[in-house]
């Protein structure tokens, strides 16, 4: 390992994303900590990351308030600069969900896809995937573990020996008319509300508020979408976040899952903003 004692020395037990950086101009790895101190003297720990470090040339930090601010700078900088050692927050181009019509899924759910329909605005979406392969794999797991019918999911083609599950007793049997639509469709209902899309809530961006002392920054959000940040005060080690490249650009799967607990479930400080 090669990284400088003073780099480490500097980092600050606080809030905020760090960068290690090896001989390119890009980073080798962007994560992101309530501590920056802390987690990164965890890495130097970590054999899985040998590798990585014996790269490392140099770390770098930008402080935030707090951390949301530091999970939104992190997805941001990830997917502007696509870091070689990190994996999970780059950009989705087939991201999709299941879309059924009208309160109850009564009958077979559509894949959409969000460069086709803004989730944001759109009611009926039912789990957030990367591809249509994961989504099938989702509904499928989700017809066994619950009993429903691969036929009236649109799954498989009917037959009159009704769905696969049925001859293997995992189907309640509504293709086959032991069991009403409605029945099946309020069931269908039921297994899937844990992972309903939350429609923008909103008739306008809102600004999620963070402190630090006398530190303030407020999280221009629209439509899930994280489209700035405001700083008032700051630490000598904060500056604003990188424009994001993709904002406004369609359904950001990640900004929406940092995002969607603390806006709905009151636990943090909101304001509407005006246009």
């Amino acid at each position: 390992m090669v990284i400088p004692t003073e780099d480490l020395r500097a980092l600050p037990s606080a809030p905020g994303v760090y960068l290690f950086h090896g001989e390119s101009a890009l980073p080798l790895y962007i994560g992101k900590s309530v501590n920056i101190r802390s987690r990164v003297l965890s890495h130097l720990r970590e054999p899985g990351e040998a590798r990585m470090l014996l790269q490392t040339r140099r770390v770098t930090w930008i402080r935030t308030a707090g951390e949301i601010g530091a999970l939104l700078l992190e997805s941001r900088l990830i997917k502007a600069q696509q870091p070689l050692y990190n994996k999970q927050l780059r950009r989705s181009r087939e991201l999709c969900s299941w879309r059924f019509c009208g309160s109850q899924p009564a009958v077979a759910p559509a894949l959409v896809y969000s460069r086709d329909v803004d989730f944001a605005v759109t009611d009926g979406l039912f789990g957030l995937f990367r591809s249509a392969h994961a989504a099938k794999d989702f509904l499928i797991d989700t017809a066994q573990a619950h009993r429903l019918c691969l036929v009236a999911l649109g799954l498989e083609p009917a037959t009159r020996r009704g769905c696969f599950g049925l001859q293997l007793g995992r189907c309640d049997g509504v293709c086959v008319g032991r069991e009403s639509a409605a029945s099946h469709a309020l069931r269908v209902a039921q297994a899937l509300a844990q992972c309903a899309v939350q429609r923008w809530p909103f008739p306008g961006a809102v600004g999620l508020v963070e402190r630090d002392g006398d530190w303030v920054q407020t999280h221009v959000v629209r439509n899930w979408r994280h489209e700035r940040t405001l700083d008032v005060g700051g630490a000598q080690d904060a500056r604003p976040p990188l424009a994001d490249p993709g904002a406004g650009a369609g359904f950001d799967l990640d900004a929406y899952r940092i995002l969607v607990k603390p806006l709905l479930d009151g636990g943090c400080e909101r304001i509407h903003l005006e246009d």
